[in-house]
Parts: C-alpha cells; sequence; structure tokens
C-alpha cells in the first residue's frame, strides 16, 4: 500500500490522503515514443526540469527541453495525483507549453495530460499520455526520468 493511502492494504485501487511533503526533483527532459511515424519527429527530448512536490498528491513544475519538431519548449505546471495502484500515483499534469510553431505560432498555450508516477528512493518516473490533436500537437507516450535532490 502507497505510504499515505487511506484504504485498506487488500484494495488495489486507493485514493491517497493528501500530506505535506518537502521533496526537489531535478529530471533530464524525457523520451518520446510518437505515434506519427510518418513525420520525422524527434524523440529524445533532452532538457532540464525541477518538480517540487509539496504533497503527497500534488506538486508543481518547470523546465525546458528540445520539442518534438526540433525546437524548444519551456513547461510550467501542476500535478494532481489523488489515485494509486500500489506505488505508482494516478491522476494528470495541467498546465502551459510554448515553442510549437504549430500550435499558436510558437507561443504558450494550455494543457492537460493524464500521467502516471513511481518514485522509490531517490529515484523516480512520469509518464504522459500525449493525444494526437489534428496538425497541432504530435500525439506520444513519454518518459521522463527524475532524481530527488532532497526531502
Amino acid at each position: 500500500m502507497h505510504p499515505a493511502c487511506a484504504q485498506e492494504p487488500t484494495a488495489w485501487l486507493q485514493i491517497i490522503e493528501p500530506q505535506s511533503k518537502n521533496e526537489l526533483w531535478v529530471n533530464p527532459g524525457m523520451y518520446s515514443y510518437h505515434f506519427q511515424k510518418d513525420q520525422n519527429l524527434n524523440n529524445n527530448n533532452w532538457g532540464v526540469g525541477l518538480e517540487y512536490r509539496f504533497n503527497t498528491v500534488a506538486s508543481v513544475t518547470l523546465g525546458n527541453y528540445k520539442n518534438s519538431d526540433n525546437g524548444h519548449s519551456s513547461y510550467a505546471g501542476v500535478y494532481y495525483q489523488p489515485i494509486a495502484i500500489g506505488p505508482v500515483k494516478i491522476g494528470v499534469v495541467a498546465g502551459g507549453f510554448n515553442g510549437y510553431q504549430s500550435t499558436n505560432n510558437g507561443g504558450w498555450f494550455p494543457a492537460v495530460l493524464p500521467a502516471i508516477t513511481l518514485e522509490e528512493g531517490r529515484l523516480g518516473a512520469n509518464i504522459f499520455f500525449i493525444p494526437t490533436v489534428g496538425d497541432k500537437v504530435h500525439g506520444a507516450i513519454s518518459l521522463q526520468l527524475k532524481l530527488k535532490l532532497y526531502d
């Protein structure tokens, strides 16, 4: 059972009890598996990002990376993940992105993405599900590895 879960350990799906935390994570960007194989998209979305977990169900994040179109993007957002299956947290990350010329001429745009997280000791991973939205957003599954700097 997740340490902050409010239900019995026999329940496979649990609601996480909100509790204060103080953790800072760093990541090197992400790797993306794009669904549109015919568009020569960049899968290696390397950059640098920070995530500050202030609660068992919520954290804030910001960073930059080389995007799927080989441009430079920045992001800022908030994770909300109130559900757990064992050690895996489930929820969304909501925020803004920029740097995609096909979306808002490279300016900022909002997004809400399903996100799952696994954190064990000093290591963690976030997985995002990015839907294809016409010719504006390239669909992908992205993996972001992270390292906890302090807690």
